[in-house]
C-alpha cells in the first residue's frame, strides 16, 4: 500500500480525520480537487458567511446604540462596509488556509492535488488539472467530500442576479433588494446579513413558520428582528418560475403573485459531492447521492468509511471534524467512539440561534413531565449595556429529576452561551447547579441563572 490512509476532501471531517491518524503514527494523504485547502467550511461556506455576517452585526449595532447618521452616508457606508466586508472575508480565508496547510504539513500529511474516484476497493484513481492520472492505495480510505448548493436545473441561474450560498459571497455591491427563496437556516442567516446592511429583503417559503422545529420563543426573537429590520414575508407560498427582464428579477409564485427584486437567492437544500467518486464500482450504493454508514461510519465495505456533509444530518462542520477523528480512532484502534448524546446547533442569524437537547414539542410528544424558564436578556445588565434586549435563555427541565433536557437561545453570543447548557447537560447537571453558579457579572451568561431561579419557582408552585 502507498499509504496506510487516504483521504478524499480536505474539509473539517477531511482535516481531523487526517490529524488523527498523524497522531496514531499513520502515513497519511488528503486528496482535493479544488485549488484551495479547506473545503465549502472554509472557502464557500461557513467561514466567509460568518465573516460578512460579522460586518453586518457591527453595522446594525452602530445604528441600534443611536450611531446614526444621514440616510444618504448611511447608505454610503453601507455600500462601502460590504466590499470592506469582503475583503476581510478574503483574508480570513488566507489566514486559516495557512494554518490549516502549516499543520498539515507538520503532522507528516501529504497534501496531494486532483480528483479522486475508485479503481478498486483500496485504490483511487487521481486525475490532476493537466488530465494527468495515477493510482494510490490504501489500507483505509475516508470519503469526505462535502455537500454543494442544491441548483434546480428549471432555476436560471447566472451568479449575478440569481444565486446560490455559494456565488452570493461574490458580490461586490449590494442589490437594493432581495428576494430569499427558503426559510431555512442558510436562508435565515443571509436574510440577516443584508436586511441589516440595508437591504430590501423579501422571503418566499412553503412552510407556516420559519425554522418550525425550533422553540416557538426562539423564533419568535428572530421574527421580531426580521420586522425591525423591514424583512417582508411570503409564508405557505411555493415558487413557479424565476426569469430575468429588464435588469430585475421575475419570481412568480403558484398562488399567481409577482414579485420583483434586484436579485434572487435560491437557498433550497445542499446536495452531497459523490457524483465522482465512482461508488458503484466497487459495490457502495448512494441514496439520492448520500452514503449510508453505520454506527463507525463505516459503510458496507469496512474499511472505507464516510464522514462530514457526504453522509446527511446534521452536517455540521463541528460534528464532521468530531465524525473524522472517531471514524481513524476506529479503523486503526478498533475503538467505537459514540458520538456526544447532545450535540450543539447554532444559526447565525442577526440574533444568533442555538440550542441543544429537545424542544417543548418534542417533550410534549414524548408524554415527558417538563418545566419551563426563561432568562430574558432585557433583565441582565449585560443586556442593557449591549442594547440586545430581544434575546433569552430558555431552559427546559425534566420535573422528577430537575435534570435540563433542553437549552434554547436566542440573541448574541448564543452559540457561545449554549455550551454552559450543554456541558450541564452531557455530565448530568440539574438546574439546582445553575442556580447556585457564581458568574460574572455583568455577562449575558447570567441569563442561566434568571432563567433557573424561573424553573425552581415553577417546579415549587
Amino acid at each position: 500500500m502507498d499509504y496506510d490512509i487516504l483521504i478524499v476532501g480536505s474539509g473539517p471531517a477531511g482535516q481531523h480525520a487526517a490529524w488523527q491518524a498523524a497522531r496514531m503514527g499513520k502515513k497519511a494523504a488528503i486528496v482535493e480537487r479544488k485549488p484551495s485547502i479547506g473545503g465549502a467550511g472554509l472557502q464557500t461556506g461557513t467561514i466567509p458567511s460568518k465573516a460578512l455576517r460579522e460586518a453586518a452585526y457591527l453595522a446594525s449595532r452602530a445604528s441600534d446604540h443611536g450611531m446614526r447618521i444621514a440616510s444618504g452616508a448611511l447608505s454610503t457606508t453601507r455600500y462601502g462596509l460590504l466590499a470592506d466586508a469582503v475583503r476581510r472575508k478574503e483574508m480570513v480565508i488566507a489566514q486559516q488556509e495557512s494554518v490549516i496547510v502549516k499543520r498539515l504539513l507538520k503532522s507528516g500529511v501529504s497534501v496531494i492535488p486532483g480528483e479522486a474516484s475508485f479503481f478498486d476497493e483500496h485504490t483511487l484513481e487521481i486525475i490532476d488539472a493537466k488530465g494527468r492520472s495515477k493510482t494510490l492505495s490504501a489500507e483505509v480510505i475516508v470519503l469526505a467530500t462535502g455537500s454543494r448548493p442544491r441548483r434546480p436545473s428549471h432555476i436560471p441561474f447566472d451568479k449575478k442576479t440569481v444565486l446560490d450560498s455559494t456565488s452570493i459571497l461574490n458580490l461586490k455591491k449590494l442589490p437594493k433588494s432581495l428576494l430569499v427563496v427558503g426559510g431555512g437556516v442558510i436562508a435565515c442567516e443571509f436574510v440577516s446579513i443584508f436586511a441589516a446592511l440595508g437591504v430590501e429583503v423579501t422571503i418566499v417559503d412553503s412552510h407556516e413558520q420559519l425554522l418550525s422545529y425550533l422553540s416557538e420563543d426562539v423564533v419568535g426573537v428572530l421574527a421580531e428582528s426580521f420586522e425591525n429590520m423591514g424583512v417582508q414575508l411570503h409564508m405557505k407560498e411555493r415558487v413557479a418560475a424565476i426569469s430575468c427582464e429588464e435588469g430585475r428579477t421575475l419570481t412568480l409564485l403558484e398562488s399567481g403573485k409577482k414579485l420583483y427584486s434586484e436579485a434572487v437567492l435560491y437557498a433550497l437544500g445542499r446536495e452531497p459531492n459523490s457524483q465522482n467518486l465512482n461508488t458503484p464500482k466497487i459495490g457502495i450504493e448512494l441514496d439520492n447521492g448520500w452514503i449510508a454508514v453505520n454506527e463507525d461510519f463505516q459503510t458496507s465495505i469496512p474499511h472505507i468509511y464516510a464522514v462530514g456533509d457526504l453522509i446527511g444530518r446534521p452536517a455540521l462542520a463541528s460534528t464532521g471534524m468530531e465524525q473524522g477523528r472517531a471514524c481513524v480512532l476506529h479503523a486503526f484502534a478498533g475503538k467505537t467512539h459514540a458520538m456526544p448524546e447532545h450535540l450543539p446547533m447554532a444559526i447565525y442569524a442577526i440574533p444568533e440561534l442555538s440550542w441543544v437537547g429537545k424542544t417543548e414539542k418534542e417533550a410534549k410528544k414524548e408524554g415527558l413531565n417538563y418545566v419551563v424558564g426563561r432568562g430574558y436578556f432585557k433583565e441582565s445588565a449585560r443586556g442593557q449595556i449591549s442594547g440586545d434586549t430581544i434575546g433569552l435563555v430558555k431552559l427546559i427541565v425534566d420535573a422528577e429529576s430537575h435534570k435540563l433536557i433542553g437549552v434554547h437561545i436566542a440573541g448574541e453570543h448564543a452559540s457561545e452561551l449554549i455550551h454552559t447548557g450543554q456541558l450541564l447537560m452531557h455530565f448530568g447537571g440539574t438546574v439546582h447547579d445553575l442556580a447556585a453558579n457564581v458568574f460574572n457579572y455583568p455577562t449575558l451568561a447570567e441569563c442561566y441563572k434568571l432563567a433557573a431561579h424561573d424553573c425552581l419557582e415553577n417546579l415549587n408552585s
